[in-house]
């Protein structure tokens, strides 16, 4: 029998789904009913816009057949676009969904046999003094894009100033930087990027960020906007920064209204719930995309993540669940990437907040590297914290930061997804090419390193938490690097702190460090002699010996020398 599917929502979740339906299903009536004026448009590009890497807007519109706008998936794709038509209800009963032309204010009712709920999210706002000046803008919608691509060109901005320091506020930051702004980040975490790393992770990327002229304000909690008519500066509880132009990037919520209005239950991310078909609670409607609540797969709490991805992978599942193939959506491992500069960072699966919430015990290490042979052109330092779970030696996170982030954070997404554990990373087959990778891969390094460390074969400190008692005089940190190197930089505010090369530890370090019962924490630079230190100490007799994860590679904080980072 010939089926009808409205779909509501005519961005990536929508469009997908009715896309690939079509492919599947020719006979099949299908109807996308969507809010606004433009449809299937790539959003995650448009910092690239404002920052100049992109040069034409309508790149985000454009496919291989041409500009996708209602005209074409009617004639291309053979379904029935209605833009400027919002959905305002849904009568499950009769399985119908109400809605209103927004041009000519008529509303009408449309029948269906399925009904696909892929209403995306809408950006938080910040109800504060002076929120309505001119020059404060979201950025989700292309209007959004238009209105800042408006203000750069017409209105002299010299100050920029972004609140939130996620992805999308990182990727404005560096759009604005490109252009020559006054570029200004106000976060009341103590950290960029916090939902993705973990502190000592997003700590290597704020001298980099300082350093290229971006200031940071973390900690710090946006309370009013100043100007007369227009936006003259953001007002924090600490201090007042000039801005003409202010981007709020604080997050966004589900769009659920509709479904909630409707009866349809909604899940404890805020989003509305879906079982592993992406059913609703009505077995005739469907979610996906932004609105609709996702799984984690290591730990199995519900998310509310808004990612393209994820939406058009939704899409795909739902138009074959809808032609009867009952195909299970696994769920997700919040993998995301970020460039910033000249840095790229990453995470999947967990983080140290989200596996504590959900209670798993875990062990993780951080080891630095190259992203290719060190003396090839082009390599870039890279940082990997690897997480594992305790007694299983499952993995079940990561994050890095540097150079050749991507496929790192892609092939242990990979493994986390068919359950691999420690060992299995150690032994993949990776590919080994002067120019793209070293013999033994970083993810292999990190694993071997947390081998060592889930069986006792090595005992290392994290830098954060060597931060925390670097100033007691109870621990001695012992920098096994060349003098050259200690002198040029070395970790500054220790208590204790010696230079004692690996090349003469084992002759002297009774001599020196007589007392073997001493707290002692071993560094050089990625801590590969910082790890031989620790073992060489053990040997000798010393009891309290540990290696610092990272060395001065991995190390975030203050340094000292002739040549401090």
């Amino acid at each position: 029998m010939k089926k009808k599917v409205v779909i509501i929502g005519g961005v990536a979740a929508g469009m997908k789904t009715a896309s690939r339906l079509r492919r599947r299903h020719g006979e099949a009536e299908i109807i996308v009913l969507e809010r606004g004026s433009e449809v299937s448009y790539g959003a995650c590009g448009f910092p690239y816009y404002i920052g100049g890497d992109v040069k034409d807007f309508s790149c985000f519109t454009n496919g291989p057949q041409g500009i996708r706008d209602a005209a074409f998936f009617k004639e291309v794709k053979g379904f029935e676009v209605l833009v400027r038509h919002e959905a305002t209800a849904i009568n499950r009963s009769e399985h119908t969904v109400t809605y209103l032309n927004k041009d000519t204010g008529e509303t009408k009712v449309m029948a269906y046999d399925k009904l696909v709920l892929a209403t995306g999210s809408t950006p938080v706002s910040l109800p504060l003094p002076g929120a309505g000046l001119s020059g404060i803008h979201s950025f989700w919608f292309p209007w959004d894009v238009r209105a800042v691509k408006n203000e750069l060109e017409e209105h002299g901005v010299t100050d920029a100033v972004v609140i939130g320091a996620g992805l999308v506020g990182m990727e404005m930051a560096e759009a604005f930087h490109k252009l020559g702004l006054n570029v200004s980040v106000v976060e009341m975490q103590d950290r960029v990027l916090p939902q993705m790393l973990d502190k000592e992770m997003a700590e290597l990327l704020h001298k980099p960020i300082q350093k290229a002229g971006i200031k940071l304000y973390l900690n710090e909690k946006t309370v009013a906007f100043e100007g007369n008519q227009r936006v003259a500066a953001v007002k924090t509880d600490k201090r007042l920064i000039p801005a003409q132009l202010v981007i709020v990037a604080v997050g966004v919520r589900p769009n659920v209204e509709l479904a909630r209005e409707a009866g349809l239950t909604i899940g404890p991310s805020g989003c509305i719930a879906v079982n592993e078909y992406l059913e609703t609670s009505d077995a005739d409607i469907y979610a996906g995309g932004d609105c609709a609540e996702n799984t984690n797969i290591v730990s199995k709490a519900k998310l509310f993540t808004p990612m393209g991805s994820t939406a058009n992978k939704h899409g795909r599942v739902i138009a074959d669940n809808i032609c009867g193939d009952e195909v299970r959506y696994p769920g997700i491992l919040n993998t995301g990437l970020c460039k910033i500069l000249d840095w790229e960072a990453g995470s999947t699966g967990l983080n140290e907040t989200s596996a504590a919430k959900a209670g798993v015990e875990y062990e993780t290490v951080v080891v630095p590297g190259f992203d290719r042979l060190g003396y090839m052109p082009g390599a870039k330092r890279i940082v990997l914290k690897l997480f594992a779970e305790k007694g299983t030696g499952r993995v079940i996170g990561a994050q890095a930061v540097g150079g050749g982030v991507d496929k790192r954070i892609d092939s242990i997404a990979t493994a986390i997804s068919f359950g691999a554990g420690v060992n299995d990373l150690s032994n993949l087959d990776y590919g080994y090419a002067p120019p793209c990778n070293g013999p033994i891969d970083n993810v292999s390094t990190a694993a071997n390193v947390l081998q060592n460390k889930l069986t006792g074969r090595m005992r290392s400190i994290n830098p954060k938490d060597f931060q925390k008692v670097k100033a007691d005089p109870a621990y001695t940190l012992v920098d096994v690097r060349t003098p050259e190197e200690f002198e040029a930089n070395r970790i500054a505010g220790c208590a204790k702190i010696i230079n004692l090369p690996l090349g003469i530890l084992r002759r002297d370090a009774e001599s020196i460090l007589t007392d073997k019962t001493a707290k002692l924490i071993c560094s050089c630079q990625i801590d590969l002699r910082g790890y031989e230190a620790e073992t060489i100490l053990r040997g000798l007799g010393y009891v309290n010996v540990q290696s610092l994860e990272g060395g001065m590679s991995g190390w975030p904080y203050e340094t000292e020398g002739i040549r401090p980072q």
